[in-house]
């Protein structure tokens, strides 16, 4: 693994190869075709087996590589706010357990520039092996279609939450199909704005992955914040400018979720009903308060992100330290 190209001092430039940033955090370069405009002509994939058979059968990774993937459940955070000077400000925590975290910085020939995070423990090489055993390049492949999270140059911001809930979706019509991790592709690829997002999910059959009720936080630069969420495999659109792991939807599924996803809701809202603006450095502080470490259980907040919608600016912050920030840009 590559030292990491900096200027400025925190400012990162990631390279094509996978660069450390310190334990655990990682970030890589991409530019070209990746093949995520054949796997959606192809009709997708309704599991994460099938992306994984796309990606081999197109030769992008080897048989021999026994790759898998998996996502597990994790609790996450988003906040959508304006800045005092009207730039369009999104917080991001994703809380789980210590894990090896992905940046990676995208240039498509056939979408959207963009910036997204993977967990690479939720992908498996060989019977469960570690994901380290891969050459790069593969692995490198298998994480642009894995994102849980990112912006791309448009502005246009996605992350997916989990909600502790024992339905599941798995839409079944005649349209294509797509994974938890590939709709976050997908709208970073080809969605500059919360509507457009919408109709390209409603475009696809979603099948979540491994059992697990998800929804998908959506944010633009116009100001636009939503949650799209779906009960009894309906899609159900609701505004709201803080999302955390429970139904937001009205009807029978609302409110459904952890206590604690509750409490941190409670208190993002709380933050917002004192303020209209805030600043990225006081976005970052707000996913401080709903960190991990305020609720003293075994995980952690392994990544918070403060995007600037607006300018293509994203600062990461790893494993609660605050004081040491990643930035990177849409490029």
């Amino acid at each position: 693994m590559a030292n990491v190209q900096k200027y400025d001092g925190n400012v990162v430039k990631p390279t094509t190869q996978q660069t450390k940033l310190e334990d655990d955090f990682s970030a890589v370069r991409y530019e070209g075709n990746y093949g995520f405009d054949s796997f959606l002509k192809q009709g997708g994939a309704s599991s994460d087996t099938d992306v994984v058979k796309f990606l081999t059968q197109n030769n992008m990774v080897s048989r021999a590589d026994k790759l898998s993937l998996k996502t597990e459940g994790f609790a996450c955070s988003t906040l959508s706010v304006k800045s005092p000077k009207g730039d369009a400000l999104f917080g991001r925590n994703f809380d789980w357990q210590a894990c090896n975290a992905l940046v990676v910085s995208s240039k498509p020939s056939d979408g959207y520039a963009s910036v997204s995070t993977v967990n690479m423990d939720f992908i498996s090489a060989g019977y469960g092996g570690s994901v380290d055993r891969l050459p790069e390049k593969v692995r490198t492949m298998v994480a642009l279609y894995a994102p849980l999270d990112g912006m791309n140059e448009k502005g246009l911001s996605a992350a997916v939450l989990m909600i502790e809930d024992s339905d599941n979706i798995n839409q079944n019509t005649e349209k294509p199909d797509i994974t938890t991790t590939t709709a976050v592709r997908l709208l970073l690829d080809k969605a500059a704005n919360v509507d457009q997002a919408i109709n390209l999910l409603k475009q696809h059959d979603m099948h979540a992955s491994m059992g697990l009720m998800v929804h998908f936080a959506l944010a633009d630069t116009e100001g636009h914040s939503v949650v799209v969420e779906y009960v009894g495999n309906k899609m159900i659109v609701t505004k709201t400018p803080v999302i955390t792991n429970f139904y937001l939807a009205y009807g029978e599924k609302n409110g459904i979720g952890t206590a604690q996803s509750h409490s941190r809701y409670d208190i993002l809202m709380k933050q917002l009903s004192k303020t209209t603006t805030m600043s990225m450095e006081e976005v970052r502080d707000a996913m401080d308060s709903v960190s991990k470490h305020n609720f003293k259980d075994a995980e952690s907040t392994e990544w918070s992100i403060v995007y600037n919608q607006s300018s293509g600016e994203v600062r990461y912050y790893h494993r609660e330290n605050y004081k040491k920030v990643y930035t990177f840009h849409v490029e």
